[in-house]
């Protein structure tokens, strides 16, 4: 292995700020990139899409549990998954990119203090879902099991992929598209938020006029304080 040259701290110091004035840039671009797509055009779902849920049948609608956004993420967990890693098998071990999307998802009240959801879909039944989750510590995530072609019309029936929804009332649009390198980065509230259609929600963010916004910091809280008295 050919490692970079050793310098003094000065010239480390000197090679750092010269690196953080790119990771500045990507920074900015990342931002312009959210805005951008905070000003993408909204599409109808027209079809009724039917879940089975660990409480019984679910509607696309059941799944945002009454906030305005949810995101969905299509995790592949069946019999005939076959992307496991060494010494893994159905239905211990899911696909083993979609596993470690799953180890990566942050606690989901910061998202619901955003009025977002987050839900992942596959195909397995909900025993086995409910087995997958408990035996790998993903018990926050609500998890549902497809039953339609919901998967074949929000292209993530071939591969794994992030959607993401508004609600109006019962109407549902979608927003938003992710898939391929863009999900090995999800599971942060933050990049969640910025692939929604009201992003981060704060104040200073670059929005169209009339969206929601809250200074940062105010609305911060830890995950289990959310909507208690101070």
């Amino acid at each position: 292995m050919k490692t970079p040259p050793i310098v003094s701290t000065a010239e480390w110091q000197e090679a750092w700020e010269r690196m953080l004035v790119k990771e500045k840039e990507l920074t900015r671009a990342r931002d312009a990139l959210a805005a951008e797509r905070r000003r993408m055009p909204w599409t109808v779902v027209e079809k009724q899409y039917r879940f089975d849920g660990p409480h019984g049948p679910a509607s696309l609608v059941d799944l945002f549990e009454g906030r305005r956004q949810l995101i969905v993420y299509r995790a592949f967990f069946a019999p005939d998954i076959t992307t496991f890693a060494e010494g893994g098998s159905y239905p211990d071990r899911a696909c083993v990119g979609c596993s470690l999307v799953a180890d990566q998802v942050a606690h989901p009240a910061h998202l619901n203090a955003r009025d977002t959801s987050l839900a992942f879909v596959s195909r397995a039944p909900q025993a086995d879902i409910e087995h997958l989750k408990a035996r790998n510590g993903w018990e926050l995530i609500p998890w549902y099991t497809l039953t339609d072609d919901f998967d074949a019309d929000f292209g993530v029936d071939d591969w794994h992929g992030t959607n993401a929804f508004i609600r109006e009332g019962d109407r549902v649009f979608r927003t938003y598209f992710l898939n391929n390198r863009g999900d090995e980065a999800m599971g942060s509230t933050w990049t969640y938020l910025d692939i929604t259609a009201l992003g981060r929600q704060e104040v200073g963010e670059d929005s169209p006029e009339g969206y929601p916004q809250t200074p940062p910091y105010q609305w911060w809280n830890y995950h289990d304080a959310y909507g208690q008295d101070a």
